[in-house]
Formats: C-alpha cells, structure tokens, sequence
C-alpha cells in the first residue's frame, strides 16, 4: 500500500470525516472503498459504450431474434 496525498475542499472532508465515523471506519478505508466503487462504474460504463457502439456499427437485423419467439415464456398460460 502506498501513502499518498490529495487536496480536498474542507466541506468534503468534513463530510467524509462525518460518514466515517458513522460507518466506524477511518478516512482512508472510506475514501479506498469510495475510489474502487468509482472505477467500477466507470469500467461498467465504458463496457455499455462499447455495447452501445458495437449495435451501432452493426445494427440487429429486423428478424435477428424472431426465431426465439416461439421460445418465449410468459408464465400467463
């Protein structure tokens, strides 16, 4: 683990102190926690662009998924 240092608005870490606390852990667990939630929404957002991209470059065909049709369930009959 390495020990770096950041600059942060007051506010923010007064609020970060205050959740903390609450959660009884410290600054560093909160804001370690806080940077990996982070990066994986922004690896889940980059994969949804992707998907988007990869649709867009190759649209689905008007009859692409018509052969799972007789295949769907509903659960109403």
């Amino acid at each position: 683990m390495r020990t770096i240092q950041m600059t942060l608005d007051d506010d923010l870490v007064k609020a970060v102190d205050r959740v903390s606390k609450q959660l009884h852990t410290n600054r560093s667990a909160f804001t370690r926690n806080a940077l990996r939630e982070a990066l994986a929404r922004y690896n889940i957002e980059q994969l949804e662009r992707n998907h988007r991209k990869g649709y867009q470059r190759y649209p689905i065909a008007s009859d692409e998924f018509s052969v799972w049709e007789t295949e769907q369930d509903w659960g109403d009959e």
